[in-house]
Parts: structure tokens; C-alpha cells; sequence
């Protein structure tokens, strides 16, 4: 399951703006999206991991996600350097 290869990465790059740069600067493995993440954020996101080439995970919760993250608050996307 992807939440837990998010939990067990040895970096991340939490939210969408901070997943964006990552992506930008060519760094992620992986990007993780909450499908109940806003629809905006989710498309522009996916569009640029395509441009890039980064392969692309989806996961139910932002809620969720944010745990898995080791915040207390939903993340609706996080990359994973490794």
C-alpha cells in the first residue's frame, strides 16, 4: 500500500506546492495523490508528473495520507525522494 512506502521513506515532500518544486527539480521517485483532494489540485499535479515523467500513486484520504506523513492535518499530495 502506498501509505505505507510513504511512512517509510527516508524524505518527503509534503503538499502540493512543496510537491510541485520537487517535481520542477526533477527529485521525486514517486508522487502520492489523495483522490479527495481538490480536483484542480489533483489535475494540474498529474499533468506535471506526466510532462516529467514521475510515476504516479493514488491513495483514498488526504486524512490518511497526512498520518502516514507524520502530520496532524490531510496532505492532499507528497513526493517520495529516496
Amino acid at each position: 500500500m502506498s501509505y505505507d512506502r510513504v511512512k517509510k521513506a527516508k524524505t518527503l515532500f509534503i503538499g502540493a506546492k512543496q510537491t510541485k518544486k520537487a517535481i520542477e527539480q526533477g527529485s521525486p521517485q514517486q508522487v502520492v495523490i489523495a483522490r479527495d483532494a481538490d480536483d484542480r489540485i489533483r489535475e494540474s499535479l498529474a499533468d506535471l508528473c506526466r510532462n516529467y515523467g514521475v510515476s504516479v500513486v493514488y491513495v483514498d484520504s488526504m486524512k490518511e495520507l497526512g498520518k502516514a506523513c507524520g502530520i496532524d492535518v490531510g496532505a492532499a499530495t507528497a513526493a517520495i525522494i529516496d
